[in-house]
């Protein structure tokens, strides 16, 4: 249940924050291109608090957190007094009204690159992507992707940690290859492009990720078979098992390694494991029955509610991402360039079928990964910000009525044919994409759900 709240309460502060942002992108915008905003809103419905500002605009954050809007003066919602006429948004030129649209998406790009320039400013800890195990016959196999080769860039897009392995990776989805620029294993200073043929490329995100379905795992430090923790009221606690055992054998099977444990606890769900383990110098036999848990494609596997004891990463391979002041802007740039490619790249890919509507995501899944980063701290929260004002700014611009989107291409045929768009055009193209804006909304809370 604190879990729940947490991250619903992370979800109400990153909307918040990114609603604000974007509504007032067309607020600042508007009253400098002279136009009378009348409300100024941060959710919908009933107003919970308002106040009147000296400029005659009404500040409100109302009862339903799940948007917000900018009340403008506008002749074809309300009558406008003559006197009032020129402050109307429908009595401004075309270029003005455009400004004011495009400023809601421009602003949600402006924030990503102030939270990136924070992410960089502030630093973050990361790894080198140097690649672990190499699964044989895998399209990495195939490539030449060996043990222990550091990634440099996907695709000519530079790669310093796994965040931007993981980003570049996606962005293939549904393409017939990639290349990967790699250094090879204690040979400093030389590169090689592996060229990796996504012919036969399955990538279900729900079931596993992206490296590992094209046959590779970033490296990790050695993993022993000590436990460090065991969940309290869990399988392992339930079988005896406390932090500080090392298991030795399960099912009369020595066991080497920790890849071991879980293939045998995923794979055994409400069934005895019987497990041999060192206690302070003593040997003990106990009876482990893991849980079952429900997973995508209603496939169920084992849990145990145990975690190992996990060396320390080499000092080579760790590093701080932070740069200076002027130095994380330019940083800030580019990775807001890269994410916004990587989204409009993913939205062309769902518009022709490349990648199926069950990866869209909705408010749920959202939550969760406000909650998460915020858990990890600022820095990743602040992370989560850029990723998520990016896709809002994105999905805005998406020529639909009823989006910001939609209003540009109004505007854009009112710059060719010298005339507005009719109304009657209008109200139909609202009432269609009305209907396609709400079955994706549906179809992103089906998803969220069939995740839980």
């Amino acid at each position: 249940m604190t879990d729940i709240l947490w991250n619903f309460a992370s979800f109400i502060i990153a909307l918040g924050i990114l609603v604000a942002v974007h509504e007032f992108g067309h607020f600042w915008v508007a009253r400098r291109c002279g136009v009378k905003v009348e409300k100024f809103s941060i959710g919908f419905g009933k107003s919970i608090w308002s106040k009147t500002g000296q400029d005659g605009t009404e500040y409100s954050l109302s009862v339903i957190p799940l948007g917000g809007y900018v009340k403008m003066l506008d002749g074809r919602v309300d009558d406008v007094p003559a006197e009032q006429r020129g402050q109307a948004f429908d009595t401004q030129p075309l270029w003005k009204r455009t400004s004011i649209v495009a400023a809601g998406p421009a602003f949600n790009f402006f924030f990503a690159v102030f939270a990136y320039w924070l992410v960089f400013l502030i630093g973050v800890p990361a790894v080198k992507p140097v690649i672990g195990q190499v699964q044989p016959n895998s399209i990495a196999a195939r490539a030449g992707l060996e043990s222990n080769m550091e990634l440099k860039s996907v695709s000519g897009v530079k790669t310093p940690d796994w965040e931007s392995v993981n980003m570049g990776l996606i962005s293939h989805i549904g393409d017939k290859q990639m290349t990967l620029t790699v250094a090879p294993a204690d040979e400093f200073g030389i590169e090689e492009i592996k060229t990796l043929d996504l012919t036969d490329w399955s990538f279900d995100p729900e079931v596993e990720s992206a490296m590992s379905s094209l046959g590779f795992q970033p490296f990790t430090p050695e993993i022993s078979t000590q436990l460090t923790s065991v969940t309290a009221g869990g399988a392992g606690d339930a079988a005896g098992l406390m932090a500080g055992d090392k298991l030795l054998s399960a099912n009369d099977t020595p066991l080497t390694d920790w890849q071991q444990v879980v293939e045998l606890v995923q794979n055994s769900p409400n069934q005895m494991i019987s497990l041999v383990v060192e206690r302070n110098g003593e040997t003990l036999n106990l009876t482990l029955i893991p849980e079952s848990r429900s997973v995508s494609n209603d496939r169920v596997i084992g849990f145990a509610g145990i975690a190992p004891q996990v060396a320390e990463w080499p000092e080579s391979y760790r590093f701080d991402l932070q740069f200076g002041v002027f130095e994380s802007v330019g940083k800030a740039v580019e990775k807001t360039g890269q994410v916004i490619g990587l989204t409009v790249s993913m939205l062309k890919k769902l518009i022709v079928g490349d990648v199926g509507l069950n990866n869209l995501s909705g408010p749920i899944s959202i939550a969760k990964g406000a909650g998460t980063t915020a858990d990890y701290g600022l820095v990743y929260f602040l992370g989560f910000l850029a990723l998520i004002s990016v896709n809002l700014g994105i999905i805005n611009l998406v020529p639909l009525p009823m989006l910001d989107g939609g209003h540009l291409m109004f505007f854009a045929v009112e710059a060719v044919t010298r005339r507005p768009v009719p109304e009657r055009v209008q109200d139909m193209g609202y009432r269609i994409g009305g209907a396609i804006i709400f079955s994706l909304m549906a179809v992103a809370i089906f998803n969220d759900f069939a995740r839980l």
